[in-house]
């Protein structure tokens, strides 16, 4: 018997599970977490981090950064040796029919 491809992996015949960017398995238990943790411990959670941290922890460091400060951006240098790239620019003049002979 053969397998259809709309069935085959996670089960969800074909319906995905993710949509721009939103991931709907995590996304119903976020708001009972959000309700069920305090100020308080969230803030002491986020502290007992900020100590790791500054112990010299690496990935506490690490996380208490991405929280504060954001993710550094990746960059990614398309130049060559330092120096500069040079895209020649295209000029579109003239246009072509491209309509079928049959009408």
């Amino acid at each position: 018997m053969p397998i259809n491809n709309m069935t085959k992996g996670a089960g969800n015949v074909g319906w995905s599970t993710k949509t721009k960017g939103i991931d709907r398995r995590k996304n119903q238990f976020k708001q009972l977490i959000t309700e069920a943790t305090s100020q308080e411990n969230f803030i002491a959670v986020f502290q007992t981090l900020e100590a790791s941290a500054m112990t010299g922890d690496v990935q506490s460091a690490k996380l208490y950064l991405e929280y504060t400060v954001g993710k550094p951006m990746q960059s990614v240098d398309i130049t060559s040796d330092g120096g500069s790239v040079n895209i020649p620019t295209i000029s579109f003049t003239s246009a072509i029919d491209v309509t079928p002979e049959d009408e």
